[in-house]
């Protein structure tokens, strides 16, 4: 396919995807529930670390997680008693387990006690000069297991480049709180990071079609994979690479055959 066509195709379906509508059977509806943006941050990380399956499954798992933080998610992180905590021990989604909720609350509250956005904990560690995200999500994972007695376990459900991971959920919550445009889907409610440094996600439906087009040739999903595709990415459109995932996951999604 030529260049003019894919990127035809590519600003056709982002259009077609990146609209209110999509939001009513994805993740994102949950933190646009909220007005606050720390209820914002809080909801969404979770949605986008619990994402994988099936997208109603998702919703549901983290449905539950607010309503065990009585529907007040940023309220609940700072000012929970130990009794409180008590039934979060018995969450499950998939490999992501009551222990690991634990210590989820266990850092936020910490964190929110010392800063007043979640933004920081990535930006401090990215340079306004660097291409992509990388360093802040290192930063972040560095900083999540830097408290006393972190799970080992929970590690896993953090992932990083250090360790070649495409970082999928932590790209896809970043896409949610720092793009902004006036399509109503992502927040853009985080202003030290740029759109042009974020990764596009990387899941199985976007790989395949970035397969189909020609945006993607290497065939393990990880990190270089990532920062591949959203090299491609960029030369349509170089300030805001990731706008192409909606295309990406919406042809993914109804299997076109591109």
């Amino acid at each position: 396919m030529h260049k003019k066509d894919l990127q035809a195709l590519l600003e056709e379906q982002a259009a077609r995807y990146n609209r209110p509508e999509f939001i009513a059977n994805d993740p994102i509806q949950l933190p646009h529930r909220f007005a606050q943006l720390q209820d914002k941050e809080i909801v969404g990380l979770f949605a986008a670390v619990l994402a994988w399956g099936q997208r109603q499954t998702i919703i549901r798992s983290t449905e539950k997680i607010i309503a065990l933080m009585g529907d007040e998610p940023y309220r609940f992180v700072l000012h929970h008693q130990p009794d409180d905590l008590i039934p979060l021990q018995d969450f499950v989604h998939r490999t992501f387990n009551g222990t690991d909720l634990l210590y989820f609350i266990y850092f936020l509250r910490w964190y929110y006690e010392r800063n007043e956005s979640l933004e920081t904990a990535f930006s401090d560690g990215i340079n306004p000069h660097d291409l992509t995200v990388e360093n802040g999500l290192i930063h972040f994972q560095r900083l999540f297991f830097s408290l006393e007695d972190a799970p080992a376990r929970t590690r896993k459900h953090i992932a990083t480049p250090e360790r070649k991971s495409a970082c999928k959920r932590l790209n896809m919550f970043l896409r949610w709180m720092v793009r902004c445009d006036d399509a109503g889907v992502d927040f853009g409610c985080w202003h030290r990071i740029s759109p042009a440094q974020l990764v596009c996600p990387l899941d199985v439906h976007v790989k395949r079609v970035a397969h189909r087009l020609g945006l993607l040739k290497r065939t393990q999903s990880d990190w270089q994979a990532a920062l591949e595709l959203t090299a491609n990415l960029r030369k349509f459109n170089k300030q805001d690479p990731v706008r192409y995932d909606f295309a990406l996951f919406g042809l993914g999604l109804a299997d076109k055959g591109y």
